[in-house]
């Protein structure tokens, strides 16, 4: 029947997945050349982080001769100052500068923070991290050693939690390491590196000159995606290191994981409305379960339900185990059925989202533009 065919398309989007994951995590790379330029880190803050203080004197303590770090908050009133104060206090031997305020005009306050802050800083090689990441000392070092080469416009990488201790931590990580990472990878595979994941970025000042800083996107979703796709349009090739940095997770329930997720989902659909629609066809459990219901023989159940754990729990191991080398993989490929459910249905829901909720505040994208949308409610929609 035509529909069983169709509900194999998934397995050829797997397939395709598989073969990138193995591609780029057994590439043989050449030894970095030392290259070790001064480096400003610019970090924008708005509030407090769960275990901010652990996230901020990691990055005191790195191996790198010559590096900075700069924190921008929005206003004197901002809870993370205290434990900045008191990071600089505790670190006196790190170059930490505090900047108060934007100074700026903008929908998306992270952007003008950064507008801010490559403004501020000393050196041409910038390292852009999230207040929420959490780093080893050779992080620096690893990072900029890309940059070496002329033609390299960016350099991004994998992140992984720092912790799971609930069952809502480890159904997010399965999602990262079955479908985010992987998909990642495709698109890497079959269109090139044309973006890159915002918790961490590493570029110079003239990369950013070129398409005009962080002030020309400073009212628009998904920062990341658009520095490295900028980034890449003028030439430039952005590195995706087969490494991973950690982050700190920023949500306790079900609920916070689903709106979060729907959150990213939205700003994709707004951003690239085709390729969103063509997510349908890497949904492997509503298909098999679609071809069980037309066909259910044991043949049909063994392939397609049988078949998707199979490939699933391979992309996850590849992901999980072989590349970014976290423990503790296979216990939870047991999540994956659970997760894509979930996936499955945050896609629906997306086609109906006309706003995104960010810190508090409601957003709709006009024109690939984020505009308050007034009033929030006291449920995100």
């Amino acid at each position: 029947m035509a529909l069983l065919g169709i509900a194999a398309i998934p397995f050829i989007y797997y397939g395709i997945a598989i073969f990138s994951c193995l591609r780029f995590f057994l590439a043989r790379r050449p030894q970095a050349k030392e290259f070790l330029p001064p480096i400003s880190n610019l970090k924008p803050v708005r509030g407090l982080d769960p275990e901010a203080y652990e996230n901020f004197a990691s990055f005191c303590r790195q191996d790198y001769p010559n590096y900075e770090i700069l924190f921008c908050v929005g206003d004197s009133s901002d809870p993370a100052l205290p434990v900045l104060r008191q990071l600089k206090a505790d670190f006196p031997e790190t170059q930490i500068r505090i900047v108060i305020g934007s100074g700026r005009q903008a929908t998306n306050d992270k952007v003008a923070k950064l507008a801010r802050l490559v403004e501020e800083a000393s050196y041409e090689h910038l390292v852009i991290s999230d207040s929420d990441v959490r780093v080893e000392p050779t992080y620096l070092r690893r990072l900029v050693a890309p940059l070496a080469d002329a033609g390299t416009g960016a350099v991004t990488c994998f992140y992984v939690p720092t912790r799971e201790t609930t069952l809502v931590q480890r159904l997010q990580d399965v999602g990262m390491l079955s479908d985010f990472y992987p998909g990642i990878l495709v698109a890497k595979q079959l269109d090139g590196m044309k973006f890159a994941l915002g918790p961490t970025i590493c570029t110079t000042r003239r990369n950013l000159q070129e398409f005009g800083g962080y002030a020309s996107i400073e009212n628009q979703p998904a920062d990341d995606l658009m520095v490295g796709r900028l980034i890449e349009e003028r030439g430039h090739e952005v590195v995706l290191l087969p490494y991973a940095i950690a982050t700190v997770p920023d949500y306790e329930s079900l609920r916070e994981l689903f709106f979060k997720r729907l959150r990213w989902i939205t700003v994709m659909r707004h951003l690239r409305p085709w390729g969103h629609v063509g997510l349908i066809f890497t949904l492997g459990l509503p298909w098999s379960l679609l071809a069980v219901a037309i066909d259910p023989k044991a043949a049909v159940i063994a392939v397609y339900l049988g078949g998707y754990f199979l490939v699933r729990s391979v992309l996850t191991l590849l992901v999980g185990s072989l590349g970014l080398k976290q423990p503790g993989v296979w216990p939870k490929l047991v999540l994956i059925p659970v997760w894509d459910a979930m996936a499955s249905l945050i896609w629906l829901v997306s086609f109906a989202r006309r706003s995104i909720r960010w810190r508090g505040q409601d957003y709709l994208i006009v024109n690939g533009e984020l505009v308050p949308a007034g009033a929030a409610p006291a449920v995100p929609i």
